[in-house]
């Protein structure tokens, strides 16, 4: 029987269909007909190469049935063969589509040993980042005319939320992963005509969501998650391009001190009219404390850094019981680097930043980012809410560069407010604490 598939694919599907890479995703915002392009792309994939093995995934059972399984079996019928038992379409040149889902975490290890040419994750934000790792073990080929290829659909929120945007939005890479493996092809509702012709009120549905969810399944924003602590940040008004800043600017740095977690330094520069400018970003894990000093001596050469704070865990004494040890503060200071206590007060200090965040008199932000600084970028929006303490940011989150952006703030008063006249205070960089007539004069 001839198979004759209807459907024609819009502009944004048809570059899903031609895309070759080992990580190809799909989507972005609702309504971009991104099931359809799932299905689509595996049945040629099929028919294509005989004796090719695909596996299709749906978090949930009754997902995979609606999605995939009925219209699978609709649109093959008579042409393909499908074993009800075992959920999977056995095409007559040998190739082979398998339907699962992983409900549980460890459903994924149903698949082990197993070997297939494509693995497609259907709203792959639903699954999590461990269940995706695995997957792709699974995802390998002995073949010399098909190289092995991962298919991803997705919208912003859900579990995966975070490893889908690192890896296919913010394109920030770990170990061996390479950038020229993934592709991402953004789509959105106005993507998809056949849906806006056929259900035209479905585009207004989308627009009368509550703000965060509008932004994510319209708009397409991964900036946006559900309990977002900074939903007002935007990188379209609070990311700039690097330039040339001006050398008289006042300048200073702050950094949220870790070896095992990463430590984050971050440059300021202050505007005349107050607004601040991150400028410089250095974000390292498992470096000594003074080989992140020299780093960040040398980064700031021929600049004048007025000062700079730090967490105070960087003034804990470290050695043996009962023997004490150098501090990082210590260590900085030793290598030309003096360090100041920043002001730890968590909710006054993030709600410093949400002013910083608002737009001054003259509609921009009071705060501008450099594009350069990417794990501040990347970390800032997915901050959210302590389910403990709603004033709070969870403790769960990546927020390495986000505390050393609040301690950075605290240090400066709001551009809106006149700070009072204060004494000039000395302080021991080593300690924290007043110091001697000849000591280090805070700034």
């Amino acid at each position: 029987m001839m198979l004759k598939l209807s459907g024609t694919p819009n502009p944004k599907q048809e570059a899903f269909f031609c895309a070759t890479a080992r990580h190809i995703a799909y989507g972005g915002a609702r309504g971009g007909g991104k099931s359809w392009a799932m299905r689509r792309k595996f049945v040629l994939l099929a028919f294509r190469y005989p004796g090719l093995n695909l596996l299709l995934l749906r978090r949930t059972l009754p997902e995979l049935n609606e999605n995939h399984v009925l219209p699978l079996q609709k649109e093959l019928s008579g042409a393909v063969a499908y074993q009800a038992t075992q959920r999977a379409f056995s095409f007559p040149n040998g190739s082979r589509i398998k339907l699962g889902y992983c409900d549980r975490e460890a459903d994924v290890f149903q698949y082990q040993g197993q070997e297939y040419d494509v693995i497609g994750l259907e709203e792959a934000t639903h699954f999590t980042e461990s269940q995706m790792q695995f997957l792709t073990t699974c995802n390998r080929s002995v073949r010399t005319d098909f190289t092995p290829r991962m298919y991803y659909t997705c919208n912003p929120g859900g579990v995966g939320h975070a490893w889908v945007k690192r890896l296919f939005i913010d394109r920030n890479y770990r170990n061996s992963e390479q950038a020229s493996d993934y592709v991402f092809i953004p789509a959105r509702v106005s993507d998809n005509p056949v849906l806006v012709r056929r259900n035209p009120g479905y585009l207004k549905t989308l627009e009368n969501l509550p703000e965060h969810l509008r932004k994510a399944y319209l708009d397409g924003n991964w900036d946006v998650l559900e309990g977002q602590y900074f939903g007002e940040f935007d990188r379209e008004k609070h990311v700039v391009n690097p330039t040339r800043l001006p050398k008289e600017w006042k300048r200073f740095r702050a950094m949220d001190w870790g070896y095992n977690d990463p430590c984050c330094v971050l440059w300021f520069a202050v505007a005349p009219e107050g607004r601040l400018y991150v400028y410089r970003e250095l974000y390292l894990r498992k470096t000594l404390s003074s080989e992140i000093a020299r780093r960040v001596k040398e980064l700031s050469a021929g600049e004048r850094i007025a000062y700079t704070v730090a967490s105070p865990d960087a003034w804990q004494q470290r050695g043996l019981k009962g023997a004490e040890g150098e501090s990082i503060a210590e260590v900085f200071a030793k290598n030309g680097v003096p360090l100041l206590p920043a002001d730890n007060a968590r909710v006054p200090g993030w709600q410093r930043v949400r002013e910083m965040l608002a737009a001054a008199p003259d509609g921009d932000p009071y705060l501008r980012i450099f594009s350069t600084c990417k794990d501040l970028i990347r970390t800032l929006p997915q901050l959210t809410y302590d389910t403990r303490d709603c004033e709070d940011v969870s403790d769960h989150c990546e927020d390495h560069a986000p505390e050393a952006l609040r301690y950075g703030l605290m240090s400066r008063p709001h551009p809106g407010q006149q700070p009072a006249e204060k004494p000039a205070y000395r302080y021991d960089p080593l300690s924290g604490a007043p110091a001697s007539e000849t000591g280090f004069i805070g700034l």
